[in-house]
C-alpha cells in the first residue's frame, strides 16, 4: 500500500511541475514578446520620434461632389489626433510631416432595383491618393495612390424613390460613414505602416 501512495503522491508532484512548467514557459513566452516590436493593432507606430506636428491640409476634390474634400479631410485630421499625440494643423510651413490627399473620383452604381425597375439601393465609390511626407528628410513615408471606399445606402427614406430630399439625405450620411472609415484605414496604414 505503501508502494500506491507513493506512486500517487510523485504523479501529483509530477502533474503539478508539469502545470508550473507550463505557466512558466506562458510567462516567458508572453515577456520576449514585449521586446520584439509588437503591440496592439491600433496603438503601435512606425513614425520616427521627432514627428510631432502634421500638416493636414484640405484635400483637393477632382469631383463634382460638393465639399466632399472638406469632409474626408476633417474626419482625418480627427482621426490623426485621436490616435497619438500628435499636433495636428491645416498649414504645411513649420510642421514635421505633411499629410496630402486628393479625392480624384466618386461614383454611384445602382445596387438593387424595385419591382417598377427603379434603382432602390446605390453603392457610393470614392477613390483618392494619399501621401505622407516626413519633412525633415523630405522622404514619402507612406502613400497609397488608389484608395478606394465603398458604401451603400438605400435610395429613399420612406416617402418615394423620387423624392429628392430622401436620396441626398441618405447618401449624406453614406458618405458620413464612408469618410469615417476612410480616415481610419488612412492613419492606421501610416501610424502601422500596413
Amino acid at each position: 500500500m505503501r508502494t500506491r501512495r507513493g506512486q500517487g503522491s510523485i504523479g501529483r508532484r509530477a502533474a503539478a511541475a508539469r502545470r508550473w512548467l507550463g505557466a512558466l514557459a506562458v510567462v516567458v513566452a508572453a515577456a520576449s514578446l514585449t521586446g520584439c516590436g509588437y503591440s496592439l493593432a491600433g496603438r503601435g507606430t512606425f513614425l520616427p520620434s521627432y514627428i510631432k506636428t502634421v500638416g493636414i491640409p484640405t484635400f483637393t476634390n477632382h469631383t463634382s461632389i460638393f465639399d466632399v474634400e472638406q469632409i474626408l479631410t476633417a474626419k482625418v485630421r480627427s482621426e490623426f489626433i485621436g490616435r497619438g499625440n500628435y499636433t495636428v494643423t491645416p498649414t504645411t510651413t513649420g510642421v514635421d510631416a505633411i499629410l496630402t490627399g486628393t479625392v480624384n473620383s466618386i461614383t454611384l452604381t445602382p445596387a438593387s432595383f424595385t419591382n417598377q425597375q427603379q434603382a432602390s439601393r446605390y453603392v457610393m465609390t470614392v477613390v483618392a491618393s494619399i501621401q505622407f511626407l516626413d519633412t525633415h528628410t523630405n522622404k514619402v513615408l507612406w502613400q497609397n495612390p488608389s484608395m478606394t471606399f465603398q458604401e451603400d445606402y438605400e435610395a429613399s427614406s420612406g416617402t418615394s424613390a423620387l423624392d429628392p430630399a430622401a436620396f441626398f439625405s441618405q447618401q449624406t450620411q453614406a458618405l458620413d460613414r464612408l469618410a469615417t472609415d476612410f480616415a481610419q484605414s488612412v492613419v492606421s496604414a501610416i501610424l502601422e505602416a500596413f
